[in-house]
């Protein structure tokens, strides 16, 4: 099992991602980190930080063996992703992310599980509202807080990790730094 984030993305280059994908992964733990870090800061909410930050290093590991999906749109990778991380080991927790992240609607998922979603759409500077409240709502859940008073915060949150998405979506072009 990966024990850090540099060790899943060395995982999923021994996979066989393009530098494109693992680059993709890279952005978007980068987006994760920043997210984290404020989240645990400013909301003071208790996650496990490091399953964010794994899951966002691995989760679409299944393009390794669905590549037409990094430019189309499609989701065989998800559960191939799945599979793909089980067969080499990695704990059900962190494989079944390839799955979530794109499953973000489902209610029995974890605050780790919709942190990665969420990083997965700021780090290019897209905004989803509807996975936004479902964080908020799980943040409010966990916290005892009421849902209006993680709004402001977790919005201005998601607006600066959101700010940085075309800097990061020109980094996206590998070869560029």
């Amino acid at each position: 099992m990966p024990r850090s984030p540099a060790e899943a993305l060395a995982l999923l280059a021994s996979l066989g991602a393009s530098p494109w994908l693992v680059r993709h992964h890279e952005l978007v733990l980068e987006a994760a980190d920043l997210l984290t870090r404020r989240l645990a800061g400013e909301l003071k909410v208790s996650f496990a930080r490091e399953e964010v930050l794994l899951g966002a290093a691995l989760h679409d590991a299944g393009k390794v063996l669905h590549p037409s999906e990094m430019s189309e749109p499609g989701h065989q990778h998800e559960p191939a992703g799945q599979e793909l991380l089980l067969s080499r080991g990695v704990p059900p927790w962190l494989a079944r992310i390839c799955v979530t992240h794109a499953a973000w609607r489902r209610d029995d998922l974890k605050l780790e599980e919709l942190l990665v979603a969420l990083a997965d759409t700021l780090w290019k500077g897209s905004r989803v509202p509807e996975l936004e409240s479902r964080v908020m709502q799980r943040i409010a859940e966990l916290t005892g807080q009421q849902a209006w008073q993680v709004f402001d915060r977790l919005d201005a949150i998601c607006e600066a990790v959101a700010a940085d998405g075309p800097e990061r979506l020109e980094r996206s072009r590998v070869g560029s730094d």
